[in-house]
């Protein structure tokens, strides 16, 4: 007999999981807005390669310094870069492996979607 909350006629015998805090929730859904915009995700694909100066990353984007720097900025924001200066150079990496594993299995996934179109 379905419940006062639950139109449902199943078993609910197993538990759903657990939903995070509403503060985590949102760190993530941050993530993922900074994650949402291709030039972003592009960067985030380069530094899986590893650590690179911003100036190298704007030569590879064909991009302004600044237009670049402001991307970063806002992945760092999101924790999904990190950095640190060397004299005049400020370099970026991705925050840890989970960021790795998000990107790849995003671009993964995009290529399993556009392949079965």
């Amino acid at each position: 007999m379905p419940s006062a909350h639950s139109p449902c006629e199943h078993s609910t015998d197993p538990k759903p999981p657990r939903l995070p805090a509403d503060a985590d929730l949102s760190l993530a859904a941050e993530m993922f807005k900074a994650l949402a915009d291709p030039d972003r995700l592009r960067l985030l694909a380069r530094l899986a390669d590893g650590e690179t100066c911003v100036t190298e990353l704007a030569a590879l984007e064909d991009q302004k310094v600044t237009t670049v720097s402001a991307r970063l900025k806002l992945l760092l924001t999101a924790r999904l870069v990190s950095r640190r200066r060397e004299a005049k150079h400020m370099y970026y990496r991705l925050t840890d492996d989970h960021v790795l594993q998000i990107v790849i299995t995003a671009l993964e996934h995009s290529a399993e979607d556009a392949l079965s179109r």
